[in-house]
């Protein structure tokens, strides 16, 4: 990637950068090509760069020292940046977007739902919606193209559903809608730095104010139906949810929290891993000999039965193969902060106030640290050649106190439907298509991932 801005001469202590003159080409890179923007920046000018557009800079930090320092070192100096606290408009003051005081208690309510010993106990809900999602593809067998996102979606939210939350939430058709409209009404707000106001009647604002309405109403009929039938154990998350309503003082504000909550994790439980396994199986299509691999494991180990959750040390290709999908293509593609105070990061002076962003996508791509880093290589995650990788150079779940509560989930779900389904079945890509990325609270596809579907071998 060659980019066109001309490098500049900066004062000692501070961040190089495009010149301000190159504002409108920044700003519609912004709004139509925010990976290259980013990529191209870091290629530049380094390894801290200062992007200033108008009146607003954006300080990029992609070393793995800088994020340590960002995120675990002086995290306490960082609150959620540009992009999240647009989608509180939305989502609320749910795990996501919330900070301080509140997202500690958040964290220590839902915590317990997420630990070891209840995800091994999940395992088998997740082994049986791999085995659903294998039997929905097979009746396109031969058949017309099917969207493979739309059947991830379907299926991260049938295990988020059964697993966390021990009620069926597939039957919301408008969940995968209503999140993109929520998505790109908060990315649209953080590119345009806040110069068209919320209120002005645009289509996409009218389209967000219905799907921010809509997921409200299915986050409250869920804890309505929580409330007159309790779960069959008091630990899974809508149990959690509505207890922690109903220990807070005020009825209403806990109301208003657990359907904050609510609404944040059906967005982050599902459409991470959905992503994820998008974009594994355009991978694996692209590299056939990685999937004949995958599958000769996944032969070997299960054999025709389903994965239990002591299969999932066995798995260790297939573990390899997610984990760089999620190399190439993080889920959580930015993780974005405003300092709170003045800081210094690798010798570089930040402002209080500024908008300090750790760029995942190109931090794993970084030449320093991932040879050949646009090749898709899951061999790279071997224990032996990924022995003297820095610890942060690495990030598909975030770092410091806010590393993903759900990175375990994640990871088993991951890694046993792509056993199942590259076991049973092969899925192509049409001729002349390429899945291309969108980055947006998360790195999805853009408009859908249609494949073909034959049996495997």
């Amino acid at each position: 990637m060659t980019s066109q801005i001309s490098m500049r001469r900066a004062p000692r202590g501070t961040l190089p950068g495009p010149p301000r003159g190159a504002t409108a080409r920044l700003l519609r890179d912004l709004f139509t090509d925010r990976l290259t923007l980013l990529s191209a920046a870091a290629e530049e000018y380094g390894d801290a760069v200062r992007i200033t557009i108008g009146p607003k800079s954006l300080y990029l930090f992609n070393h793995p020292e800088h994020a340590k320092h960002i995120l675990a070192d002086n995290n306490a100096n960082y609150r959620k940046g540009i992009g999240l606290a647009e989608a509180r408009r939305a989502l609320g003051d749910g795990l996501l977007t919330s900070d301080g005081e509140l997202w500690r208690k958040q964290r220590a309510a839902i915590q317990p739902a997420f630990q070891h010993k209840r995800i091994a106990e999940q395992a088998a809900v997740v082994a049986e919606e791999a085995a659903a999602l294998v039997a929905r593809l097979r009746e396109h067998r031969g058949g017309e193209p099917v969207d493979v996102l739309g059947e991830m979606t379907r299926l991260t939210l049938g295990v988020l559903g059964r697993a966390l939350l021990d009620t069926e939430i597939a039957s919301f058709g408008s969940i995968r809608e209503s999140f993109e409209a929520v998505q790109d009404q908060a990315m649209f707000e953080a590119v345009t730095l806040g110069w068209v106001p919320a209120w002005l009647p645009l289509p996409r604002q009218r389209r967000f104010r219905r799907a921010r309405h809509q997921l409200r109403r299915i986050a409250e009929e869920l804890v309505a139906e929580r409330r007159t039938r309790p779960g069959t154990g008091d630990d899974d998350l809508l149990s959690r949810l509505v207890a922690a309503a109903g220990a807070e003082g005020d009825p209403r504000l806990g109301a208003q929290r657990a359907r904050d909550e609510l609404i944040t994790l059906l967005l982050a439980g599902h459409e991470t891993t959905a992503s994820t396994l998008s974009w594994s199986f355009t991978l694996l299509d692209r590299h056939p000999e990685v999937r004949e691999r995958l599958r000769q494991e996944a032969l070997e180990v299960l054999g025709d039965r389903l994965p239990a959750y002591d299969d999932l040390h066995r798995l260790t290709y297939t573990t390899q193969v997610v984990q760089e999908v999620m190399r190439l293509y993080p889920p959580v593609w930015l993780l974005p902060r405003l300092a709170r105070e003045a800081d210094e990061i690798g010798g570089y002076r930040v402002p209080p106030g500024a908008d300090v962003v750790v760029c995942t996508y190109t931090l794993h791509r970084h030449p320093a640290f991932w040879d050949l880093p646009e090749r898709f290589d899951p061999e790279r995650f071997d224990p032996a050649r990924a022995a003297d990788r820095p610890r942060y150079a690495y990030l598909p779940f975030g770092a410091g106190p806010r590393f993903c509560v759900g990175n375990s989930l994640g990871m088993l779900e991951a890694v046993f439907v792509l056993a199942v389904v590259t076991r049973d079945l092969r899925l192509s890509t049409l001729p002349g298509y390429r899945a291309v990325p969108e980055p947006m609270l998360s790195l999805r596809v853009r408009d859908g991932l249609p494949m073909t579907v034959r049996p495997a071998g």
